[in-house]
């Protein structure tokens, strides 16, 4: 495979697009599916039959709006239409040509209008399953340009000028772990996705899989070329199997082209990817712990020097990387480094993308440049508290993230801005929470979440995470008392501090932000056996007041 070949396959897919009038592009997310997606597809090819047009149907991953689905993209008209079923199929064909169905239109600016798709520069436009149609849109270049014009140092230093840092959560700078696992010593080194997205309410990484699986491939793929890695393995988790399956057939079909496999390209670069999948462990996010599952243990973390970089997988040098930080590498290397570090703040370059859900109007997914204000998201792009409610907080960065109050929606998104905060930047999670919901009630439900999920390995997050939520309940059914609030912020203290991994480092974090922005909701819960947001049962303190 050469560039002049990709070209060639790009012309061709072009040239057989303009066969067709119109392209009608349906979102087949698993949220449009799950709301008949699929058989809206079909009754829109046979609509089109019937009609006589020349219409090319085509599926393709997800849009973003995801709670005004199912969405339809109409190309070149550049329409978008929401909460689509079959019974609209024969409408939309009809009205190509045109003026749109106007009961069914969305307005473009009001969701994408403040976004900048860099990740999610393809969603909507592509299927996921035809390597054709991504190689149409400047796929696999950047792989053929670092293979044969740009040498291995010369790759890392493009991603260290982009200012890149890592978007699993950590924000470790990109550059600087590819030059470790460049320099450390051996001759056989892996370089490993982490597709385990185990945050509740995050399904970023979920939907790059499904909707651009040959993005992930191709930064994994110069990623190795830059470390001098051969074998590659994505880890995702068993609960996926849209995800599973798009890469499944991703990989062979890059194989099959020779972007993958032996002397890729006729370089003397060879390498190849695996797919493992994960149990559903949320601690297997954590990369020892992943490292130790890929090789068929137990999952669970180990202390920290050595680091991957250095003894990884079967102790050997391993670059291991979250989904949507490859999704960033191949448009860092086309336009170059400079071009990403003029997006997003100062130390927080480029755009991120967020799993926007909770009490808000428009759930889905967005992607912004870094530096945005919380209240642009929120508002803006998200549409607000729905139903009349206010906003009363929103919680960063997963279980492990913090809860942002209302004053500080006018503060940038960056890592450094929300560490401050008390939250975490995480892998994009972003749940919102209106006056309806109880902070105490909260954080005992995220307590609860990394209570279940720890490892047990170390005893500060196995025995502090139960002792917290056992505090919490007390509070909540209104037993509580200040001397457990006191207990509560020493427990907190001693598993930030002592936890093995960050899964026990960061368990805390809920608890903390809560307790200093809604100290009051505490001080209600235990002094005036009330919950402020009619949440918690006080039916227990009841019986003991009794």
């Amino acid at each position: 495979m050469t560039v002049e070949e990709l070209d060639q396959i790009a012309i061709s897919v072009r040239q057989e697009n303009a066969k067709y009038d119109y392209e009608v592009n349906v979102c087949m997310d698993l949220a449009c599916v799950s709301q008949g997606s699929d058989k809206l597809r079909d009754a829109l090819v046979q609509a089109a039959e019937a009609a006589g047009k020349k219409v090319l149907i085509r599926r393709t991953g997800c849009m973003g709006p995801c709670s005004h689905g199912p969405l339809v993209r109409v190309d070149p008209d550049d329409v978008l239409y929401r909460k689509v079923h079959a019974g609209h199929a024969g409408q939309i064909v009809s009205s190509l040509g045109g003026a749109p169905v106007a009961e069914l239109q969305c307005d473009l600016n009001e969701h994408f209008g403040s976004q900048v798709r860099v990740v999610l520069e393809n969603a909507g436009y592509i299927d996921p399953e035809k390597i054709d149609d991504y190689i149409a849109r400047d796929g696999y270049k950047a792989l053929l340009t670092v293979l044969t014009e740009m040498t291995p140092n010369g790759v890392i230093h493009r991603i260290t000028e982009s200012g890149l840092r890592g978007r699993g959560g950590g924000g470790y700078p990109t550059g600087l772990k590819w030059g470790t696992v460049a320099k450390a010593a051996g001759n056989l080194k892996y370089v490993v996705c982490n597709g385990d997205e185990g945050d509740p309410g995050a399904f970023m990484d979920r939907s790059v899989m499904e909707g651009d699986p040959h993005r992930v491939i191709e930064g994994m793929a110069i990623a190795a070329y830059a470390v001098g890695a051969s074998k590659g393995f994505i880890y995702v988790r068993a609960e996926y199997p849209v995800a599973v399956s798009r890469l499944t057939t991703a990989l062979r079909e890059a194989r099959r082209r020779g972007l993958l496999g032996n002397d890729i390209c006729g370089t003397p670069f060879s390498f190849d990817v695996e797919i493992r999948l994960g149990a559903g462990a949320f601690v297997c996010g954590e990369e020892t712990a992943l490292i130790a599952s890929i090789e068929g243990r137990r999952g669970t973390p180990k202390p920290r020097p050595p680091y991957p970089a250095v003894s990884g997988l079967w102790g050997k040098p391993t670059l291991i990387n979250n989904v949507e930080t490859y999704a960033n590498i191949a448009p860092i290397v086309r336009n170059g480094g400079k071009w990403f570090a003029n997006m997003g703040s100062e130390r927080s370059k480029g755009t991120k993308v967020f799993a926007l859900t909770g009490k808000i109007a428009n759930t889905g997914l967005v992607e912004v440049p870094m530096g945005i204000k919380l209240r642009q998201i929120i508002e803006d792009i998200g549409g607000g508290v729905p139903e009349g409610h206010t906003f009363k907080a929103v919680q960063t960065g997963g279980p492990s993230g913090g809860c942002i109050p209302a004053e500080l929606l006018d503060v940038g998104v960056s890592y450094d801005a929300l560490l401050k905060m008390g939250s975490i930047m995480g892998s994009g999670g972003m749940i919102v929470m209106d006056d309806t919901s109880c902070m105490v009630n909260v954080a005992r439900f995220f307590i609860e979440f990394c209570m279940t999920e720890s490892c047990g390995k170390c005893i500060p997050c196995r025995s502090g995470t139960a002792q917290m939520h056992t505090l919490l309940t007390r509070i909540c059914n209104g037993t509580g008392t200040m001397d457990d609030l006191q207990l509560l912020e020493e427990l907190c203290a001693t598993v930030k501090e002592t936890s093995l991994c960050g899964l026990g480092q960061t368990a805390p974090n809920p608890v903390l932000s809560t307790l200093k922005y809604f100290r009051n909701e505490y001080i209600e819960h235990i002094l005036h056996k009330r919950c402020p947001a009619g949440v918690c049962s006080m039916q227990a303190a009841v019986e003991v007041l009794a």
